[in-house]
């Protein structure tokens, strides 16, 4: 075992420094060599040749959206690039300028274009009609998004997307000092692994009270965050910004009924399976009751899963996974890893939390991670992965917009990976350690379907009630905790800490309604894995052959081509989490 305390080797791994030097999947044929894409004019004008091009075909429109595909991917990788970078290093002012110059300049001054390119479509598409089963869902979008388009919202996105920059530096510089050592946030998860009860206290007070130490600064962004978002949906005509955000997110084939309906079956048919594992996990360590600090330790005492000691081992017993799981998926990673395309270690100034973004001209994945040694990181890695070969396997696409799938379907990609790709994870432990891994990783699914339910019904409260305060906004938020089994916990003379935690979700703040998807995905994902119990190969052909199809088919069509349903009612929870019930062994 490796001490908490012992350095790792974790800048041994080299992220790409220009990514612009990546190979193009395919030659450009509109947009113009070296071009200066931080020069919102050279930008525009490229747009304003595809709005004053004549069309008088149904093949000559085709073309006209190759075109526009390819200008679409090309700004998409440079403002990708822009991201990527600025997250790796929050602390490098040029980086954070170079970001805020694109989100500034080069947006706002593309998207009453993009609009316009939206109109010009839909009207040339009467005259000359495309194939229907080719093209429903893109019309379908880009009708929606015509819709609900209005330039005087330019200005208050770009001063969200503004504000989320400085969550995201925010979030990046905060450290402690712990043990003489100053520690990222991310790092001091480790310590809440270790079986020192009086050590995972101590560790989790220091990290919640660096939270508070800027709670009055995250309460004051996320405000300005909600009264520019209302005044968005209000522009638009909606009533509230949850509404206008379910259109943006073009969820059509379900609706806030069907969320609240989620949330209704969770607390029936979930909490009841959460309440008996925290017991079961509150009479293993012999506790009066469950704290915060206690619910990441080995219940058993056991010392913490170390799968690795440096982010190599990580890549290499990772990419073992992929292989075992299907030798495509590991040459595909071990592509990345030849690219440099992973940035995986925890470091100071580094944003939290992790993501996969398409490099969309290159046509390749990047995963962005804080790994510190932990056995989540393994998961993490694998789920990341499933998001980057989605990307792969809709690479062949020619539309931009098919080359990414609907979010609810996206995340079964990745979750549904941790699940067939953890069936390989004896690649890093002894079989006790296995059976300890996948009992850990079962119950945080459990977990998540109970926190995504108490994150969703909050963002709803949040936009339905936007004038509330931010102590009106914590005592509900306590509401709900309690709704979905925060009581379960003991938070006895924790109040501040628990009435902020919200804080540390990042999507409620960068991604407003973000959060359904995972709980959604999750179900899926689950149905794979059932599935693949029965006929692993038949399981794994279906799921690629969902991702193959990217984002054009509806939900419910791409759920049933990868071999299971699109519901998240009560029907479809129950036998999943009596599956689950079963796997982790709890009565």
């Amino acid at each position: 075992m490796v001490s908490p305390e012992a350095p790792r080797a974790w800048n041994r791994v080299i992220m790409v420094s220009d990514f612009h030097k990546l190979p193009r999947y395919q030659p450009r044929s509109f947009v113009p060599e070296g071009i200066n894409f931080k020069d919102s004019q050279e930008v525009v004008g490229l747009f304003e040749k595809l709005l004053q091009r004549s069309i008088n075909s149904a093949k000559e429109l085709e073309q006209w959206l190759n075109d526009r595909s390819e200008l679409q991917a090309a700004l998409d990788q440079e403002g990708s690039v822009l991201y990527i970078r600025m997250t790796c290093q929050t602390d490098d002012q040029q980086r954070a300028k170079d970001y805020q110059h694109f989100i500034e300049n080069v947006v706002p001054a593309i998207k009453p274009l993009d609009d316009k390119l939206n109109h010009k479509y839909l009207e040339i598409v009467k005259k000359f009609p495309l194939d229907k089963n080719r093209f429903a869902v893109y019309h379908r979008g880009l009708q929606s998004d015509t819709d609900i388009f209005r330039k005087e919202n330019v200005p208050l996105q770009t001063k969200v997307a503004l504000l989320s920059q400085e969550y995201q530096t925010l979030c990046g510089t905060m450290t402690v000092i712990f043990n003489g050592m100053e520690h990222t946030l991310p790092e001091m998860a480790k310590y809440l692994l270790d079986s020192n009860r009086d050590l995972r206290e101590a560790a989790w007070r220091a990290t919640g009270q660096r939270r508070l130490q800027d709670k009055t600064k995250l309460d004051e962004i996320f405000d300005q965050m909600l009264g520019l978002r209302h005044q968005i949906a209000v522009n638009t005509g909606f009533n509230n910004f949850r509404d206008y955000q379910f259109r943006v997110y073009h969820r059509f084939d379900y609706t806030p009924g069907d969320c609240r309906k989620y949330h209704a079956a969770v607390e029936k048919v979930v909490i009841p399976l959460w309440k008996e594992i925290l017991e079961q996990r509150r009479a293993g360590m012999k506790l009066s009751a469950v704290r915060p600090w206690d619910l990441e330790v080995d219940p058993l005492g056991q010392p913490p899963l170390r799968p690795f000691e440096d982010v190599q081992r990580l890549i290499g017993g990772v990419g073992e996974m992929f292989i075992k799981t299907d030798p495509k998926l590991g040459e595909q990673f071990q592509e990345m890893k030849k690219l440099g395309l992973l940035d995986l270690a925890s470091r100071k100034g580094k944003a939290p939390g992790g993501y996969q973004s398409t490099l969309a001209e290159a046509r390749k994945p990047f995963i962005f991670m804080n790994a510190v040694g932990l056995d989540g990181d393994v998961r993490t890695l694998l789920h990341e992965g499933g998001h980057a070969f989605h990307a792969l396997a809709c690479a062949h696409e020619t539309l931009f917009e098919y080359r990414h799938g609907p979010m609810e379907f996206n995340e079964v990609a990745s979750m549904a990976m941790e699940l067939l790709g953890g069936e390989h994870i004896d690649i890093f432990y002894s079989p006790q350690e296995v059976k300890r891994s996948n009992q850990n990783h079962f119950g945080d699914i459990v977990g998540t379907l109970v926190w995504v339910a108490t994150i969703d019904c909050f963002q709803h409260w949040i936009y339905e009630n936007p004038n509330h305060t931010p102590a009106q906004r914590n005592q509900m938020w306590l509401s709900i905790r309690e709704r979905f089994g925060g009581n379960f916990i003991d938070w006895s003379g924790l109040e501040e800490f628990h009435k902020n935690l919200w804080h540390r979700q990042l999507h409620i703040f960068e991604v407003p309604f973000y959060y359904i998807e995972y709980a959604i995905a999750q179900l899926g994902a689950l149905q794979i894995w059932v599935n693949a119990q029965k006929d692993k190969p038949a399981a794994l052909a279906a799921y690629q052959k969902g991702l193959s199809l990217g984002g054009s088919r509806s939900l419910p069509e791409l759920y049933q081509a990868a071999g299971i349903k699109f519901d998240f009612s009560e029907e479809t929870i129950a036998p999943l989490v009596q599956a689950v019930q079963r796997e982790i062994g709890v009565n």
